[in-house]
C-alpha cells in the first residue's frame, strides 16, 4: 500500500501536468493563429473597401471633368454654328444680288450669236433643257413652302433668283431668233429682247416689238404658258414664305 500510492503519485501527477501544458499552448497558438487571420482578412477588407472608394471618387470625378469638357465643346460647337448660319443668313440678299448681277453680264456678253438658225437643233435642246432645270427646281422649292420644311432655309431666295433666271433665258433665245430674218419687227439688240420678254410677262402690250415669225411666236406661247405656270406657283409660294417669316417673327 505504501508503495503503490508514492509510485502513483509521481507517477501520474507528472504525466497529467505536462499534458495539459502542451494542450494550453495548443489552443493558443491555434488561437492567436486565427485571431491574426481575422485581422488580416479585416484589415484587407478595410484597405480594399477604401482603396474602392478612393478610385471610384477618382473615376467619378475625372468622369464629371470629362463630361463638363465635352458639354462645353459642344456648346461652343452650337454657338458658332449658330453664329455662322446667322452671318450666312445676313449674306444671302448679298450673295442673291452677286448672282444675279453675274447672270445678267453673262447675258450681254456670252456669244449668242453661235445659236440660231445655223444650229436649230442644238439650240432648242438647250432652251427645253434649261427651262426644264429651272421648273424643277421652282416646284422644289415650291414644295418646301408647302411642306413647311423651307422655312428656316434659303427658299425665298432662290425662287427669286430661278424667276431672274427665266428672265434671261427667254431674253436669250428672243434676241437669237431676232437674228434671223422675218422673225421680229423692232427687236435689234439684247436690251431689246430683255425689254420684251419683261413687256410680255407683265402682259402690258406696247406694240413696239411684235413677233412676226413662227419660231418667235412659239417661243411668245411658251413664256407666256410658262409664266402661267411655273412662276406664279413660284410667286404664290414666295409671298407665303415670307408671309410666314413675318409672323414667326411677331
Amino acid at each position: 500500500m505504501s508503495g503503490t500510492e508514492p509510485g502513483g503519485e509521481p507517477g501520474g501527477e507528472p504525466g497529467g501536468e505536462p499534458g495539459r501544458e502542451r494542450s494550453g499552448e495548443r489552443n493558443g497558438e491555434h488561437g492567436g493563429e486565427q485571431s491574426r487571420d481575422r485581422a488580416e482578412r479585416h484589415g484587407g477588407k478595410q484597405s480594399g473597401d477604401q482603396t474602392e472608394g478612393h478610385g471610384g471618387k477618382q473615376s467619378h470625378g475625372r468622369a464629371e471633368r470629362h463630361g463638363g469638357m465635352q458639354s462645353g465643346e459642344q456648346s461652343g460647337d452650337r454657338a458658332e454654328g449658330h453664329g455662322g448660319a446667322r452671318a450666312f443668313r445676313w449674306h444671302r440678299p448679298a450673295l442673291l444680288a452677286a448672282g444675279a448681277a453675274v447672270a445678267t453680264a453673262a447675258y450681254f456678253v456670252l456669244p449668242l450669236h453661235a445659236f440660231g438658225a445655223r444650229r436649230p437643233l442644238l439650240s432648242w435642246l438647250v432652251l427645253g433643257a434649261a427651262l426644264g432645270l429651272v421648273a424643277a427646281g421652282l416646284l422644289a422649292q415650291v414644295r418646301y413652302v408647302l411642306t413647311g420644311r423651307g422655312r428656316a432655309g434659303p427658299v425665298g431666295w432662290n425662287i427669286a433668283g430661278l424667276m431672274c433666271l427665266t428672265v434671261l433665258l427667254f431674253s436669250a433665245a428672243y434676241y437669237v431668233l431676232a437674228r434671223s430674218p422675218g422673225e421680229f419687227v423692232g427687236l435689234r439688240t439684247r436690251v431689246d429682247a430683255l425689254y420684251f420678254t419683261l413687256v410680255t410677262l407683265a402682259t402690258v402690250g406696247y406694240g413696239d416689238i411684235t413677233p412676226s415669225g413662227q419660231s418667235a411666236r412659239l417661243v411668245a406661247v411658251v413664256q407666256i404658258l410658262y409664266s402661267f405656270v411655273f412662276l406664279t406657283a413660284g410667286a404664290t409660294a414666295l409671298s407665303q414664305h415670307l408671309r410666314g417669316r413675318l409672323l414667326h417673327r411677331k
